[in-house]
């Protein structure tokens, strides 16, 4: 068996010799799931000043984003960093990078959350389509209110789902997804949405997911829904 000295320079000599999988850079210490503490500290919060519905900065007034919530912010600005973290992770997990789904939900679970959130009566999550659900093994976007709904002592329900042939947001254009139908996003059989409703999704970018599930959470009894994403893209 080596010593622990000689143990210590192997792995070191193995570090400086690996390359992080975020911006090719040697990892270092503090990497995790091949990135590197820099490309990890790319989890940039979004910036003060922000509007307390849309999370985006924009002139005083009304907001100017349709929105069926009362409340709505993210963690983590998609964008942020070098490279940008968020839309370095979630496409990767999305195709089943593994380890950096668990570093992200790691970080989620000891990450602030916004103060509003302990104030609701339960959480929800946007839905995929089966078809997505059972092609990934996973859902994202219901393990982290899954994981939400822990940090803060409130039941998680999936109360909502979405058509077969709705098709995936990220594959198509600001306009096609500004378009996505009404009927898209359902309240299940059985789900009941009253009370304060916590709306859990893993991006936020035009909104219009985030509408359509607010819309179903309010025509199914929600007496105000909240929204909360780990990504917003400024």
């Amino acid at each position: 068996m080596l010593p622990k000295v000689l143990q210590s320079r192997l792995v070191q000599a193995r570090g400086s010799l690996l390359l992080c999988r975020g911006c090719l850079g040697p990892v270092g210490q503090g990497a995790e799931a091949g990135l590197c503490a820099r490309c990890w500290s790319g989890l940039l919060p979004l910036p003060e000043g922000r509007c307390p519905r849309c999370a985006l900065v924009h002139a005083e007034g009304d907001c100017p984003e349709a929105t069926a919530w009362e409340l709505g912010d993210a963690l983590w600005d998609y964008h942020g960093g070098r490279p940008p973290l968020g839309a370095l992770l979630l496409p990767g997990i999305k195709q089943g990078e593994a380890g950096w789904r668990g570093a992200l939900l790691g970080r989620i679970a000891q990450g602030p959350l916004p103060g509003w959130v302990e104030e609701v009566d339960q959480v929800t999550s946007a839905p995929s389509t089966l078809y997505r659900h059972l092609l990934r093994g996973f859902d994202l976007s219901a393990e982290v209110g899954s994981l939400v709904a822990g940090r803060i002592g409130r039941p998680f329900q999936p109360m909502l789902s979405k058509s077969w042939h709705s098709g995936r947001q990220a594959a198509r254009t600001e306009s096609q997804r500004r378009r996505l139908p009404r009927k898209a996003i359902t309240l299940r059989p059985g789900a009941a949405s009253d009370g304060r409703v916590l709306l859990v999704d893993d991006v936020w970018t035009t909104g219009t997911t985030l509408l359509r599930c607010a819309q179903a959470l309010r025509e199914g009894g929600a007496q105000e829904v909240r929204v909360l994403t780990v990504f917003r893209a400024l």
